[in-house]
């Protein structure tokens, strides 16, 4: 897939870069971590790590877009991933934004400011109607970024046998509300 500026962005506190091979090691570490792993599927091995980010760099040789890893834009620092990726919901295929961080970034409002990167290009870059989001319905943190964002609560769904919120943004949706933050109508 060609290139189209995706593979390196930044948020003001946030660098965003293509997933490569080379992120192998800090994802383990990820990977490795119960906090973290608490609401993604749970702890694993480096050769699932390494399955899973084979996973990630076939996307973004698919599709143009995906995971990004994360880091720390004043220390380079690696903090996580997430962006945008395909997934398929209840049979229906949808883009999805997720996000991921190590602990000792959280509570800082990144993994918002990553989401709402994921969700402008979502909606700029790649011309998507609508985006969705979901997590464990017991994971009130990533619930409350989802809301931060303008998503809202579609239905519950089931991933990897457990239970989900499903919440979904439209660029109609998205669109007002960029306009009214810009004319300091927003929060």
């Amino acid at each position: 897939m060609p290139a189209n500026g995706l593979d390196a962005l930044h948020t003001p506190r946030l660098l965003l870069t293509r997933m490569r091979p080379a992120d192998l090691d800090d994802l383990v570490r990820m990977h490795r971590d119960p906090a973290v792993m608490a609401t993604l599927g749970g702890v694993r091995s480096a050769a699932e790590t390494r399955q899973t980010l084979d996973r990630f760099l076939a996307h973004w040789e698919t599709h143009g877009f995906g995971w990004w890893t994360v880091r720390e834009l004043a220390t380079g620092r690696y903090a996580g991933r997430g962006g945008l990726r395909h997934v398929t919901v209840g049979g229906r295929a949808e883009v999805e934004v997720g996000y991921g961080f190590l602990p000792e970034f959280w509570g800082r409002g990144l993994a918002t400011e990553l989401a709402r990167e994921s969700v402008r290009v979502g909606f700029t870059a790649l011309q998507r109607a609508d985006l969705v989001s979901f997590t464990l319905t017991t994971n009130r943190a990533s619930q409350r970024v989802m809301e931060h964002v303008g998503f809202r609560y579609e239905r519950d769904i089931t991933r990897a046998d457990l239970p989900h919120v499903l919440s979904r943004l439209t660029r109609s949706e998205w669109a007002a509300t960029s306009a009214a933050a810009e004319s300091g109508g927003g929060r």
